[in-house]
């Protein structure tokens, strides 16, 4: 008989269980179904899945793909607030809107919490050396997707990028742009970093999942 397994974050687990449970409900009614389009919440799901299984893969691509951006956001907010309201970078005017519950956009300090679960993390269950593949694959079908749903939303700048407002082309060449932008100048960064300051995963001959 083997031995039973024990989680890697027996509470952690959890907490991000709850938290799926209040945030999946209140952004689908409050935002719509294709809010869940947004890298960022794509990764707040990926990264309890990860918490849940103790999936390397997971928590380290998460980790690659809200570092620089949970970074960029709060720094936009705290922007904000020092300055009554003005945007850094832009991507935090909706937490001043005040047709919005407060409780709900207290939930978008998600952007802080994913990437600083994430790469701590990653300290127990280890870097997995394929997670920045598989964030820049999956910005990829994210990418196209946002295309293609909801495009006056213009999700992740799937239309318009977000320093000048333009599209930059046809879609297939604004799209390849942004997707570069955030595998190399987002992703990379990290992937670099977590390679050199993390155990590797998954063990040599080991299953990558």
């Amino acid at each position: 008989m083997r031995p039973a397994v024990q989680p890697a974050f027996p509470i952690l687990r959890w907490l991000g269980i709850l938290y799926l449970a209040v945030w999946t409900p209140a952004y689908a009614f409050y935002w719509g179904a294709p809010d869940f389009l947004y890298l960022c919440n794509v990764a707040v799901v990926l990264t309890c899945a990860g918490l849940w299984f103790g999936n390397s893969l997971l928590l380290s691509s998460q980790a690659v793909g809200t570092a620089v951006i949970g970074l960029l956001w709060g720094l936009d907010l705290a922007w904000a607030v020092l300055t009554h309201g003005r945007a850094l970078t832009g991507g935090t005017e909706y937490m001043w809107d005040s047709r919005f519950p407060l409780w709900l956009r207290l939930l978008s300090f998600d952007h802080l919490a994913v990437p600083v679960v994430a790469l701590w993390a990653t300290r127990r269950v280890g870097y997995h050396r394929h997670a920045w593949a598989f964030q820049s694959a999956l910005a990829a079908v994210v990418l196209i997707l946002s295309r293609l749903i909801a495009p006056e939303r213009n999700l992740n700048f799937a239309q318009k990028e977000l320093v000048t407002y333009r599209s930059w082309g046809p879609a297939p060449v604004h799209l390849f742009l942004i997707w570069a932008v955030l595998v190399l100048l987002g992703y990379w960064p990290v992937h670099a970093l977590l390679s050199r300051t993390r155990p590797a995963r998954p063990p040599a001959g080991g299953p990558s999942l």
